[in-house]
């Protein structure tokens, strides 16, 4: 019904319940405010009374809670002037907003301190005056001395409130504690509050804005008390809770200002973008400071890291670059202080504000396995593997240190050398120094080995850097250069033209070697590049024939290559040639299909790195091993080979290659079920592929198991915020459909879990249109059912219904007359629910249900099949009787006046026994249906007055379980002999 539409008083008091359910915010405030305009027009005092009520209600938990003091104004007056126009709930309701308006008069700083002090006053006369206990007097003045800074008055209000008793005025359980473990954090007792906190955050104590809070607060202790892994947890499920409301932006500050504290810049930025509207909503100035805070902090955190000048959007939803917004939002949050100040008569806002803008991180990096796009790269330096690490060298040495340290590392063959090489053409030049040709000819061709070199541009360094050498003596190293500059040409994409290439400094570089003028190091780096070209070669091959005379090719060169390593292996170097060319031979027995002999080869390629002091190349070989070994089943060497690349690979690659090492581990330890620490690698995954700019890909699918290793380990609020995180970077081209509807399916499971049946559906309908598609319909019938219990269990009745004949149809498709049966049989409760179809529409479909049964067993052959089917229609037919007795109004007595009743349960108590000769039929393994039949059935005799029968239905069920002496086996078996002498009572009761 349109607002604008009049209602007489019984619709508008349905419609202020309607509008209590709907979201906090602007138009729910709106739509109490025209309810409360037709009101007026009407009346009627007590709708008055309520309507006062629900405006101060949804005043309260918005961005508007300033508006809340005229209502309450009004409602006070009419409660001195009339207060027999109130019911006993408008009593209390006006009472517990007397405590709201008091006390939370400190958040408008508009409001004179006396003012505030004088409606304290009052409350607590009034408190007195009607019996109630002083425990939330005591509370709100404890509120008004910590805004104030008076913590000493603060403290005694605090003991007071506790030895204060609890009554029907007391803030709830969870409430209460949340505001006593915060007091205990701002005592710098953050151990105690956390132990007061525990009933809040595992859910003991709940309500409307319960854990949401307490995990918003709980997150700075945390992480002073190192329990970061906890933190994380809590800002997961805690911000998704909290999100959503408008009121609670205090805490969603907390949850930027632990991002701004943990290195999760980028995250806080993606928070503050959500709701653009909190940075200029007044009505409530003490939360809108406290987001300020947090903005300030974390713009003046990117600003200094050298991201100033990003965009971002913020006040008044335009751009605004970091730099901006930190000098207006700690310009703003400083007047804002200055305002409570000048009320209160001193400076500690501006003091507390000011610590609060100027905070330190706490940790620089903690990765949340949320999806967070990195703005720009982090500062040079940040990330781990950089050159210098473990390098000695600095950017202070002098020329020679720095060459010295190039040579080390070259002669090392470590991965940072290029950057050393790099750091002594920068400081030659820097100081205007010529180089001698050799050093030349070593930095053209460190350049030439960058990662981020092209082909194009590598090709001309080598060839540069050959000619250098050329002039510097040094023929072998030549030679090597001009074989390097092939493979590149290969790299180029012309192998054809690279092998021909190669072939030139492969032969001069043996022909060295033999007149003893080139080391075996460098004439098998010759020799790598034509075995690399050849490998090469194969990639871009169709023809089968082709193919294997290619690897045919690169196998004969490898062999040829060992030939000649293996005996030169002593010296220093050799044997990087000897493990790269191993995995070659690994590679290929691989693709004829020998695994056990290409994990063997790889191998040993890996023990040939690290013989050679050079682990940082086993990685790859290790790598391969690990898969190699996880297709074989070999779990245990799998995980180890996965381990080991993780370890050697850790301090030099990029962010890119530790998040797919990362990953791999995570596929081994899933399949030995360590999901704990699975689910650890996957955070870790997740976290470097964003650093490579990979969260739309590898990152995507780290989240994406992460969230289903949350799941199974019993995490569904953190499983939820990462696999939410993780949807908008899926696509069917990218990622394939199975993963998408994997995740919506493993995200209804979460909803299901955090009792949101409704966001439960909508996640497996979703799922449930992907899969109408595919080829086997099991899942797409599996996700309608789904769907179908959400939202049965959300009440939304047709939906249900529609989600469950779709599910049934499908079944029928699939010949699962189980399933069937059951979405039958759930559809006839449904259409007994108020509004829906009625106890007609609901006995056909149980009839359905029954038939679908009987025509199953008719043709079925199979014992143990038609053992099933028999247990199943028996259900269907107690399910039958249970429904009919359940919808009749009242029972069988006095009030059954044209004995309709009676006849229901006649009808009702003869289907459950039918049930219980059936589920005999079925056979024991249906013992504990059965006894549960006879016990509806004994029940239903006693509403009947027939107590003989109902007496007998009750000792066959004690008979069953207590016939063997042993007593009840099970809590099944102790559950039915529980109920049944609970009829035995009854009856023998009369």
């Amino acid at each position: 019904m349109s607002l604008d539409t009049p209602m007489d008083a019984e619709a508008l008091r349905q419609a202020l319940c309607d509008n209590d359910r709907e979201p906090e915010g602007p138009a729910r405030n709106a739509r109490a405010e025209r309810l409360f305009a037709q009101i007026e027009q009407l009346g009627d005092t007590s709708l008055v009374i309520d309507g006062l009520d629900h405006l101060m209600q949804v005043y309260n938990y918005s961005s508007e809670a300033d508006k809340m003091f005229v209502p309450f104004a009004r409602l006070l007056r009419m409660w001195d002037d009339r207060p027999e126009d109130f019911d006993r709930r408008q009593v209390h309701s006006l009472f517990w907003m007397l405590k709201w308006v008091s006390s939370g008069m400190v958040d408008q700083p508009h409001i004179p301190l006396a003012s505030i002090e004088k409606w304290q006053a009052e409350m607590e006369h009034r408190y007195r005056l009607a019996g109630h206990s002083e425990r939330a007097v005591r509370q709100g003045e404890m509120r008004i001395a910590r805004h104030v800074g008076d913590l000493e008055r603060a403290q005694r209000a605090y003991d007071a409130w506790q030895a204060a008793d609890r009554d029907d005025k007391s803030d709830c359980h969870a409430c209460e504690l949340r505001t006593q473990g915060s007091w205990q954090a701002q005592r710098d007792d953050d151990e105690g509050a956390l132990v007061t906190w525990r009933p809040v955050l595992d859910g003991e104590f709940t309500c409307a804005h319960e854990p949401h809070a307490v995990l918003a607060a709980s997150l700075l202790p945390l992480l002073r008390l190192g329990r970061a892994e906890e933190a994380r947890a809590n800002h997961l499920r805690g911000y998704r809770l909290a999100r959503s409301k408008e009121s609670m932006r205090s805490a969603v500050a907390r949850h930027v200002e632990f991002c701004a504290l943990t290195g999760n810049e980028a995250r806080g930025l993606e928070i503050l973008a959500e709701r653009p509207s909190y940075f200029t909503d007044t009505g409530e100035p003490s939360s809108l400071l406290s987001y300020l805070e947090v903005t300030a902090l974390l713009t003046d955190r990117l600003t200094a890291l050298g991201h100033g000048d990003m965009s971002l959007t913020g006040p008044g939803g335009r751009a605004w670059t970091v730099r901006e917004l930190a000098v207006h939002a700690r310009a703003e949050a400083r007047a804002i202080a200055a305002r409570f100040d000048a009320r209160n008569g001193n400076t500690y806002f501006s003091e507390q504000s000011a610590e609060r803008m100027d905070r330190t991180p706490l940790l620089d990096r903690l990765p949340l396995g949320v999806r967070s796009v990195r703005p720009v790269p982090a500062p040079r330096g940040a990330a781990a593997g950089t050159a210098g690490s473990g390098s000695g060298s600095g950017s202070g040495e002098d020329l020679a240190g720095l060459l010295a340290e190039a040579r080390r590392l070259s002669e090392a063959q470590h991965p940072h050398a290029t950057d050393a090489w790099a750091a002594v053409a920068e400081a030659a030049g820097r100081e205007g120094t010529e180089l001698p040709v050799l050093e030349r000819a070593e930095i053209d061709e460190h350049r030439a080995m960058a990662p981020a070199t092209p082909p194009a541009e590598a090709i001309g360094l080598f060839t540069s850097a050959a000619g250098l050498y050329e002039s510097a003596g040094e023929p072998a190293r030549a030679a090597t250069a001009l074989a390097r500059a092939a493979y590149c040409v290969s790299l180029d994409g012309r192998p054809a033209e690279a092998l021909e290439a190669v072939q030139e400094p492969c032969d001069r570089a043996l022909a060295l070697h033999a007149e003893g003028r080139s080391t075996a190091r460098l004439t098998g780096r010759a020799l790598l590049c034509r075995a690399r070209i050849l490998n090469d070669m194969i990639g871009g091959m169709q023809v089968q024939e082709a193919v294997e005379a290619a690897v045919a090719s690169l196998e004969e060169a490898v062999h040829a290559l060992l030939g000649f390593a293996e005996p030169e292996q002593a010296e220093p170097g050799v044997g990087v040639v000897i493990g790269e060319a191993l995995g070659f031979l690994g590679d290929i027995t691989a693709f004829r299909g020998d695994a056990p002999g290409a994990a063997e080869l790889y191998t040993r390629a890996a023990d040939a790195y690290i013989r050679a002091g050079r682990p940082w190349f086993a990685v790859e070989p290790e790598s391969q091993l690990a898969g190699v070994s996880r297709h074989l089943g070999d779990l245990e060497t799998a995980e180890r080979a996965s381990r080991s690349a993780l370890e050697h690979a850790a301090p030099f690659a990029g962010p890119g290659g530790r998040a797919r090492l990362h990953l791999q581990l995570v596929e081994t330890l899933a399949d030995t079920g360590k999901l704990d620490e699975a689910a650890d690698h996957a955070l870790e995954a997740a976290h470097w592929a964003d650093e490579a700019g990979e969260g739309a890909g590898n990152g995507a699918y780290a989240r994406h198991r992460l969230g289903g290793f949350l799941l199974q380990l019993g995490r569904a609020a953190e499983a939820a915020a990462v696999l939410e995180s993780v949807l908008p970077d899926l696509s069917a081209q990218d990622h394939g459909d199975g993963m998408i509807v994997q995740t919506l399916w493993w995200l209804g499971d979460c909803c299901t879990a955090l009792g949101e049946p409704r966001e439960a559906a909508e996640h497996w309908l979703k799922a449930a249109d992907i899969a109408r598609g595919w080829p086997e319909q099991r899942d797409h019938a599996m996700l309608a059912n789904l769907a179908g219990q959400a939202l049965f269990r959300a009440q939304l009745n047709p939906q249900a219904e529609l989600a469950y004949q779709r599910a049934g149809d499908l079944w029928r498709d699939l010949g699962d007359v189980h399933a069937l049966v059951r979405t039958l049989r759930v559809r006839a409760w449904i259409a007994v629910r108020e509004g829906q179809a009625g106890i007609d529409a609901a006995r056909e479909l149980m009839t359905a249900a029954a038939t679908e049964c009987e025509s199953a067993l008719a043709a079925s052959a199979d014992a143990g099949a038609c053992a099933a089917l028999r247990a199943e229609l028996a259900d269907t037919y107690r399910q039958t009787g249970d429904l009919i007795a359940s919808s009749c109004d009242g029972e069988p007595g006095d009030d059954d006046t044209d004995g309709s009743a009676r006849v229901a349960y006649e009808e009702a108590v003869a289907l459950v026994l039918r049930a219980v000769t059936v589920f005999e039929e079925a056979g024991e393994q249906f013992t504990d249906l059965r006894t549960g039949a006879q016990l509806m059935a004994s029940w239903l005799h006693a509403s009947l007055g027939d107590a003989a029968a109902a007496v007998a239905l009750a000792r066959e069920v004690l008979a069953t379980y207590e016939g063997s002496g042993d007593g009840p086996a099970d809590e099944t078996a102790e559950s039915r002999c529980a109920e049944a002498r609970a009829v035995l009572t009854e009856v023998a009761g009369g």
